[in-house]
């Protein structure tokens, strides 16, 4: 399916179009029961779906539809560049999808590492060099560094999101204040910014980096997780 279709497919929930029903709590809430929706004659899953409209706008580098660049090259400064290349375009495509996961076995078979266009694909050993190059820097931890199979993509380290929170702080005049998780992730106040939806053990790794630059006091009170911010 091609790009310049998204705007002409629209999925009514209630009146909302497919771009409002992706963040639809009735919608979301019947995806499990309606595995596959038929779309002008297109059978259509619906995480894939709201994959496709999620990157229908991605803009792809110049280098992922030239054929060497699956291929990791023997030359140590042109195998700099390549993966300087892949680092930055793995950590484009998860901020843009929004994923903070990663699995070998699947991810080899996503638009990421494959071009279908090109019937290009970076081999496993590859995907491995790429990853570990992300991993010194700081991106990726495995849940099992032995098998290297799963683990954890932080397209920002928690530093650097650390610095985002304590900026929309400052903007805020929250110093000295009190704030749950819930609100720094899920709530009203937070709408709007890059950190709104963080997953929790991320926003805790950010939250510890404040804390250890004493510019926030993570705490729990009244059975809820929260933060001071100094």
């Amino acid at each position: 399916m091609h790009s310049e279709f998204e705007p002409k497919l629209r999925l009514w929930c209630g009146g909302k179009s497919i771009n409002q029903s992706i963040n639809c709590k009735c919608c979301q809430s019947l995806q499990p029961l309606f595995r596959n929706i038929s779309i002008y004659g297109c059978i259509l899953n619906f995480s894939s779906y709201f994959h496709f409209l999620a990157m229908a706008d991605f803009e792809w580098p110049w280098q992922y539809n030239f054929p060497p660049f699956f291929t990791i090259q023997p030359n140590l400064d042109t195998r700099k560049k390549q993966l300087e290349a892949w680092c930055a375009l793995v950590l484009d495509y998860h901020k843009k999808t929004k994923s903070y996961s990663i699995d070998v076995t699947e991810i080899q078979s996503s638009p990421l590492f494959f071009n279908k266009k090109l019937n290009r694909k970076l081999p496993v050993d590859g995907i491995h060099t790429v990853f570990e190059e992300l991993r010194k820097q700081g991106h990726i931890e495995w849940k099992d560094p032995k098998t290297r199979k799963q683990g954890l993509l932080m397209w920002r380290t928690p530093d650097e999101w650390g610095k985002l929170i304590y900026s929309w702080v400052t903007s805020k005049s929250l110093q000295n204040s009190v704030c749950t998780l819930y609100e720094l992730s899920e709530g009203e106040e937070s709408e709007g910014t890059e950190f709104h939806g963080l997953e929790k053990w991320l926003l805790l790794r950010a939250l510890q980096t404040l804390q250890d630059q004493g510019k926030a006091e993570l705490m729990n009170f009244d059975g809820n997780e929260g933060v001071k911010f100094f």
